[in-house]
């Protein structure tokens, strides 16, 4: 897995008051957790720029006060209203100890349905992984060369390998997003839409209307009791 490498200073002063000065620094305040104890620390916004906004799945080396640990991204703080990176808490690579990331979907191949016209839809481009450091994929790639219409893949059909898959194994192209999971994929018949616009266009023709299950005549006032 890829790491960006990141020199931070310690923060020996920890508060919303010392946090907040150093936003208006242009830093960002950060804490790493799994060790020994906590490591507060700040760096500038634009370090995390290769680990934050990207799709691929990164580790962190964070080099502070003389010392690199090896890192993840826990969670993530954004200000709601100028979306500005505002806190990060990481979880420390430690050998033989579990962590959970988020790792991104990867699709190769292109779908059967496609090819007879129909649309390919994602659900979810990242999946939620637990393992340990040595076992952390990359990506989860998938193959949907042989996926037509009116199907689609679920989590269960993926086949972890050496890491667990925290998400639910439902289906990804249920219309309620709580239960979706994976980046499900679900092929919809363009023809379908396309017979629809016809048949609207032969009613408004003829001057028929579809209100519906019946067809109702277009009122004309050629006569007095239209």
């Amino acid at each position: 897995m890829k790491s960006v490498e990141i020199q931070g200073n310690l923060r020996t002063e920890v508060g919303s008051k010392y946090a907040q000065q150093e936003r208006k620094a242009g830093n960002v305040p950060c804490v790493i957790y799994g060790g020994e104890a906590p490591i507060h620390f700040s760096a500038p916004t634009l370090a995390f720029k290769g680990l934050v906004y990207t799709a691929e799945a990164k580790t962190a080396k964070i080099t502070v006060g003389g010392s690199t640990v090896e890192a993840v991204i826990q969670d993530l703080q954004f200000h709601p209203v100028t979306d500005h990176l505002m806190h990060i808490d990481f979880i420390q690579l430690v050998e033989g100890k579990p962590v959970t990331m988020d790792i991104p979907v990867v699709l190769h191949g292109q779908a059967r349905g496609v090819l007879n016209g129909g649309k390919l839809k994602s659900v979810l481009r990242k999946l939620s992984v637990r393992a340990v450091p040595g076992q952390l994929p990359d990506s989860i790639e998938l193959d949907i060369t042989n996926l037509r219409i009116g199907k689609s893949i679920r989590v269960s059909d993926v086949t972890p390998e050496g890491f667990e898959i925290l998400n639910a194994t439902t289906q990804l192209s249920l219309p309620s997003r709580k239960h979706v999971v994976l980046s499900m994929i679900v092929m919809m018949k363009k023809k379908v839409q396309k017979k629809a616009l016809k048949l609207q266009q032969k009613l408004l023709q003829n001057n028929f209307y579809l209100y519906g299950y019946e067809e109702i005549p277009h009122c004309r006032p050629r006569k007095s009791w239209c």
